[in-house]
């Protein structure tokens, strides 16, 4: 059976692809515009004042504590944060893998930092610990782009006019036989604003060329008093895939330029986790996260900007945040006390390494 078109207005029979009557100029509707796709927004559980709510996934009963922002769920591990909107399942939730164990592994890391360097030997060994513990810490992981445009003076300029002054020095010095002279003048590097400064007797050629008997003489530093080196636009542009720590309470252990290894990272399941380990919750919303990570990416390019140019004239980054996920990390805090001073490390239980360190 093949199915005919007609104009529902006149009844005409109309072509298969006919937008409007031939006869009557009816619209046949084909040429409809077609409703545009709405992006599907992430469902709200519950509004963000209740007392408890259910787990999306396996319905247990989830209870947020007082300030608690983001839950994992202790029974299927699922994440749920609270937004502006209410509270909504987190869609990418990851973890990293334990890998140090155990506390002999701990303190194989711990003893070699706390005891690095000459004042610091026997320092793990004269210090008692006061605290070992291993959680799952909650961190909120920031895709953020970084443009930093830097104007600096030119290292190498500045060096060649450092070596022109002081070669135009010496050669005024070795043609003044005097030297520094009874007026009590001053001696300096050339690191000050004002490298020499003081009166030189005139026992040689100058003195009848110039009709003096002493003569004042004031260097500046770099450059003799006419301006900086040369001035150089750099560029340095960086992604960063920025941990921003989702507990208040641990603040003091953000890290500054810490990368996790992502590359060993899965999907976040709770069957996988040792027995008896803790998943801490957070207390800081994704976009509070974004914020914090785009004012530390901020800091981070400025101070690595001033490791690598000489004298930076400005500085100014432009920032772009992208994805967001929630990464469970195992983390081992310890505490010693030395002598009353309080010595903290923060080590990744995935790849061995300190992220934080207080009190060394």
């Amino acid at each position: 059976m093949v199915e005919r078109l007609y104009c529902h207005n006149c009844g005409a029979q109309l072509p298969d692809d006919a937008a409007f009557c031939v006869k009557c100029g009816t619209s046949t509707g084909l040429n409809a515009p077609k409703p545009a796709a709405t992006a599907s927004a992430e469902p709200v559980l519950a509004p963000s004042g209740v007392a408890s709510l259910k787990c999306p996934s396996c319905g247990a009963p989830i209870t947020p504590k007082f300030g608690e922002m983001v839950i994992t769920c202790e029974y299927c591990g699922t994440g749920v944060t609270l937004g502006s909107q209410g509270w909504t399942n987190i869609q990418k939730q990851t973890m990293l893998t334990l890998k140090v164990a155990t506390d002999d592994q701990v303190n194989s890391i711990i003893k070699p930092m706390m005891d690095k360097g000459l004042l610091h030997r026997h320092l793990h060994e004269d210090s008692k610990q006061e605290e070992m513990s291993l959680t799952y810490v909650p961190y909120w992981i920031v895709g953020v782009s970084a443009r930093t445009s830097v104007v600096a003076t030119s290292e190498t300029a500045q060096v060649a006019q450092t070596a022109t002054t002081a070669a135009l020095m010496g050669v005024i010095f070795g043609g003044m036989g005097g030297g520094f002279g009874g007026g009590g003048g001053r001696r300096g590097g050339f690191g000050g604003r004002r490298a020499f400064e003081g009166e030189f007797g005139m026992s040689n050629q100058f003195a009848s060329i110039l009709g003096l008997k002493r003569i004042r003489i004031m260097a500046f530093g770099m450059g003799m008093g006419y301006g900086g080196g040369n001035r150089n636009a750099q560029q340095m542009d960086e992604n960063y895939n920025f941990p921003v720590i989702a507990l208040k309470a641990l603040t003091d252990y953000q890290p500054r330029d810490y990368q996790f290894d992502l590359e060993d990272r899965e999907l976040f399941d709770i069957s996988k986790l040792p027995k008896g380990i803790k998943i801490l919750n957070g207390d800081i919303s994704e976009e509070v996260a974004k914020s914090q990570a785009k004012t530390l990416v901020d800091q981070l390019q400025s101070q690595k900007a001033h490791a690598k140019y000489h004298m930076i004239q400005s500085i100014h980054t432009d920032s772009d945040v992208g994805d967001v996920e929630l990464l469970h990390v195992p983390v081992w805090f310890t505490k010693f006390d030395h002598k009353g001073n309080k010595i903290v490390l923060v080590i990744d239980a995935n790849s061995g390494r300190i992220i934080n360190s207080v009190g060394l």
